[in-house]
C-alpha cells in the first residue's frame, strides 16, 4: 500500500492555475505506484475567508471532472481541498474522488478565528476510506487541535489519519507536537499536507508536510519550501516513508 501527502503552492483565487499543480502531482504520484494522493486545506482556490462564497465550488462542478478523469485512469483516490457549498451551508471541504467514478465529501468540524464568519462546521459529512486493510479518516486544519477528532477516529477503527492543512510558521511546532502524540495515543499511521510559500493575509505556509508511524516516530518530512509528495509505504505490515522535492 502506497500513499502520498501533495505539498503545494497555490495561489489565491487561481483555480486553474492550482488545479494544474493538481494534475502534475497526481501524475508524480502514479508514477510512484501511489494509490492514494492528499492535498492541503482549500487547495484548489488557496485559502480564501471573506471571498469564500465567490469561489466556492459545488458538489458536481464541472471544474472538478479532470481531477475525476485522473482518479479513475491512474487507478488513485484524490483528496483535494476547496470551499464547498453544499444545501447543509457553505463548508470547507475535502472532495474525494475515487477510481470508480464514485465521490464523497469531508466537511471541516472545527473552524478557526473568523472563519465562522464565513463558513459553517458540520460533523455529518465525515466518509471513511478503506484501502486494502486500511481504514483511512480525515481532518482539515483546526479539526487537529482537537484531540477528540483523532479519537473518534480511533473509535471507528481507522489506522490512517490524513490531516489537510494550512498551517503557518507560528503554528507548525504544535501541529508536529499534536499529530506524534495522536499517531502514539491511537496507533494511527499519520500523513499530514500543507501549503508552502505566501497565503492568505500575507502568512507564509510552514510547508512540511509529513508522516508519522503509530508509534508517534517522524518518519519523513519535506522542507518548508518544496513543493513535491511524502510517500509513505506499508510492506508486510511495516510502514516506511520517503519525500520526492520539485524544488
Amino acid at each position: 500500500m502506497i500513499i502520498a501527502a501533495a505539498q503545494t503552492r497555490p495561489e489565491n483565487k487561481r483555480i486553474s492555475q492550482n488545479l494544474d499543480d493538481h494534475y502534475r502531482l497526481i501524475e508524480l504520484a502514479s508514477k510512484n505506484g501511489v494509490q492514494l494522493i492528499a492535498f492541503p486545506e482549500m487547495s484548489i482556490t488557496g485559502y480564501v475567508r471573506e471571498t469564500a462564497a465567490q469561489y466556492a465550488l459545488n458538489e458536481n462542478d464541472p471544474r472538478l471532472d479532470k481531477l475525476r478523469t485522473l482518479a479513475k485512469a491512474h487507478h488513485i483516490i484524490v483528496i483535494a481541498g476547496a470551499p464547498v457549498q453544499m444545501p447543509s451551508g457553505l463548508h470547507i471541504g475535502s472532495f474525494v474522488f475515487f477510481p470508480d467514478n464514485t465521490q464523497a465529501i469531508y466537511t471541516k468540524q472545527y473552524l478557526h478565528g473568523t472563519e465562522s464568519d464565513y463558513y459553517t462546521p458540520n460533523l455529518n459529512y465525515n466518509p471513511q476510506i478503506t484501502l486494502e486493510n486500511e481504514k483511512v479518516s480525515l481532518a482539515i486544519c483546526a479539526d487537529i487541535d482537537h484531540p477528540e477528532h483523532a479519537q473518534n477516529a480511533c473509535k471507528r477503527n481507522s489506522t490512517v489519519y490524513i490531516p489537510s492543512i494550512f498551517f503557518s510558521l507560528n503554528g507548525i511546532s504544535e501541529a508536529y507536537d499534536n499529530l506524534s502524540r495522536y499517531a502514539k495515543t491511537y496507533s494511527l499511521n499519520v500523513l499530514m499536507s500543507n501549503f508552502t510559500g505566501i497565503g492568505w493575509n500575507n502568512t507564509e505556509s510552514a510547508g512540511q508536510s509529513a508522516f508519522w508511524n503509530a508509534e508517534g516516530q517522524l518518519l519523513a518530512g519535506l522542507n518548508k519550501d518544496s513543493t513535491g509528495l511524502v510517500i509513505a509505504e506499508k510492506n508486510k505490515n511495516v510502514w516506511s516513508s520517503r519525500v520526492i522535492n520539485e524544488n
